[in-house]
């Protein structure tokens, strides 16, 4: 038995498949924003109000109140706040990010996982690949920016997952390359500078990520005082962007989601869960928090037979057939429309993680049950959409598009996971 175990790094510069940098080569990085020429808004879309979707990586839904962010506590005050947003399965990054801004499942907008093999295409996605990340072949249902760009309303992205791919033929009309070398205050400063377009170059939605709190609780974990400085950092930032928009006498909405949240792992006691089986028949695309196993062949009887043999074995680890795993987590054969879902997975029980005796493993990790209060993420959202002092319960993240689309007056013909009903309470 042969395989080869990839644990997927979501920390420091890792994210978008640049890896620890030193000064060359933060001086070497894409940092030009890009235009796309020849757009404008309609005259009709001129009047419409403006969005800013913020997320913070990894902002678990209890950080604001257990570091003491003060802006965020302030301005969530103001406006709405929601017990907790559950994230979609597997509660890693980039199928999240990509959920959020087409209200689709994972296993319907075809990001399945960080890195994840297709078995039409005999190929693989990965975040670290710059070949996949850009090919928009890899992404479907219709993104926010797709969706506001074909109404002819502006958007801009400062780094999103999916938005360096024209999906459906369009990419957001300003956006930028992921690069960790442009500092804070001039990213801010981008978004005022958008605002002051002239109307019919002004973005409506705009799109604007931070990965500061995941790196550091991947490396510390959650309850470390870098995960702190991290958290302050954000909502300092978020301070400091909402009164600079604030001064431009604007109808600016802001939205504070994360993708997932973290949890504390046990990386003394790895787990090798692949031992018992010969995985010679299966191509297999392993991480930390989840294992794929897909059938080279299709063969029935070798997909069961492996599975009775981990099945048996798996201590600290749960084993499902794609038939089988939970339906809460829209994540079965059934639901699987690109067929990137392994024939057999693996799923470790927190704070149980996958590897072998010298692979590097991080401190802090996600991908686990979403249910698990560990993994949940934050959503908050202010502005003159939204009702004030607002406090919800909690929800499902495939809920923002329809939120964001109604907010900008977009409609949409794309069946979508997501119910409009859902939080339309939380609009004036």
């Amino acid at each position: 038995m042969q395989y080869r175990l990839v644990i997927l790094a979501l920390w420091g510069a890792a994210l978008w498949g640049t890896a620890l940098l030193g000064a060359t080569a933060l001086r070497a990085q894409d940092t030009a924003q890009y235009v796309v020429p020849g757009r404008s808004n309609d005259r009709a879309q001129e009047k419409k109000p403006y969005v800013i979707l913020i997320s913070a990586d990894g902002f678990r839904a209890d950080l604001a109140d257990k570091y003491q962010a003060t802006n965020l506590i302030r301005l969530r005050s103001s406006g709405v706040q929601a017990a907790y947003m559950e994230s979609s399965f597997p509660s890693v990054t980039f199928p999240n990010h990509y959920t959020l801004v087409t209200g689709l499942y994972p296993s319907h907008h075809g990001l399945v996982d960080n890195r994840f093999y297709d078995h039409g295409r005999n190929a693989f996605y990965s975040m670290s690949n710059k070949k996949t990340v850009t090919d928009s072949s890899w992404y479907g249902g219709v993104p926010l920016w797709t969706l506001a760009e074909q109404q002819h309303l502006l958007s801009a992205s400062f780094y999103w997952v999916g938005s360096e791919a024209a999906i459906g033929g369009l990419l957001p009309t300003y956006y930028y390359h992921y690069n960790t070398a442009i500092p804070i205050d001039a990213r801010i400063q981008t978004v005022v500078d958008w605002l002051q377009l002239p109307e019919d170059k002004r973005p409506h939605l705009i799109a604007f990520y931070f990965p500061e709190v995941d790196h550091a609780e991947h490396l510390y974990g959650p309850d470390a005082w870098q995960v702190r400085s991290a958290v302050q950092f954000v909502d300092q930032s978020v301070g400091k962007m909402v009164d600079a928009v604030n001064g431009l006498d604007l109808a600016v909405n802001f939205i504070f989601v994360s993708d997932h949240g973290m949890t504390p792992v046990d990386t003394a006691h790895l787990i090798d869960p692949l031992t018992p089986a010969d995985t010679a028949a299966f191509t297999v695309v392993t991480g930390a928090t989840m294992i794929h196993m897909t059938s080279r062949t299709g063969d029935k009887k070798v997909i069961k037979a492996t599975y009775a043999r981990l099945k048996a074995a798996a201590s600290g680890y749960d084993v499902y057939l794609a038939d089988d795993v939970p339906s809460r987590w829209h994540y079965g054969k059934r639901d699987d429309r690109y067929d990137r879902i392994g024939d057999i997975i693996l799923v470790p029980q927190p704070p149980h993680v996958f590897g072998r005796p010298g692979d590097h493993i991080h401190i802090g990790e996600h991908g686990f049950d979403p249910a698990l209060p560990d993994m949940h993420a934050t959503f908050y959202a202010w502005g003159p959409a939204f009702k004030p002092k607002q406090t919800i319960g909690a929800f499902e993240n495939v809920n923002v598009y329809p939120l964001v689309a109604r907010i900008l007056g977009l409609p949409y013909t794309e069946k979508i996971d997501g119910k409009p009903g859902v939080l339309d309470g939380i609009l004036r």
